[in-house]
Order: structure tokens, then sequence, then C-alpha cells
């Protein structure tokens, strides 16, 4: 049973700096690809940053250059480091991970005020 548990989400002003966290447990066969996405309601879930099992990394262009995602293996846990928060960053940040099936995380929610 693999289990993704997101944390460090809250309310921010705008400016400001949030780090989240995604605990993984479990059994994963071999990880193609980690990501953060974000959702918003009424509104489809976008992907904000992706890593892949080789360690290379994308971002939505909304955030390239305020936002980091990074991985510890040891720890089994992926970061996204928000930077230069801006108010349309708000909305629930989802923690995915890819082997030969996508797990996700019940999500975070991320607020940032102006």
């Amino acid at each position: 049973q693999v289990q993704l548990v997101e944390s460090g989400g809250g309310l921010v002003q705008a400016g400001g700096s949030l780090r989240l966290s995604c605990a993984v447990s479990g059994s994963i066969f071999s990880i193609n690809a980690m990501g953060w996405y974000r959702q918003v309601p009424g509104k489809q879930r976008e992907l904000v940053a992706i890593i892949t099992g080789g360690g290379s990394t994308n971002y939505a262009d909304s955030v390239k250059g305020r936002f980091t995602i990074s991985r510890d293996n040891a720890k089994n846990t992926l970061y996204l480091q928000m930077n230069s928060l801006k108010p349309e960053d708000t909305g629930g940040y989802y923690c995915m991970v890819g082997d030969m099936q996508v797990y996700w995380g019940q999500g975070t929610q991320v607020t940032v005020s102006s």
C-alpha cells in the first residue's frame, strides 16, 4: 500500500515562502516521476513541477525561477520550495508519484494573501 502524505501548506503573505513536503511510504517498483500539482475550485489540476527518476526537472512557466522541486531519496520525501509567493499561487497542492501506476496524496492548502 503506497501512501503519500503532504505537509507544509498554510497562509502566507505575498512575497513570502513556504516549503511543502511529501512523505512517501510503501512499496514502489521504480519511480518514473514525482511531482507537485495545484488545483483551485472549478479548474482542472495542473502541473506545477516535476522531477524524473533521473533527476531532470520541469516547471510550469508561472513558477519558474520562484519554485524548486527536490527529493531526498534517503528519507523518501519530495519537497517543493516556494519563494516570492503570489496570490495566484493559491490552491490545493497535491503530491504525485508514478511508477507502473500513479499515486496521489490528499493535498495541502496554500493560501497567499495580497
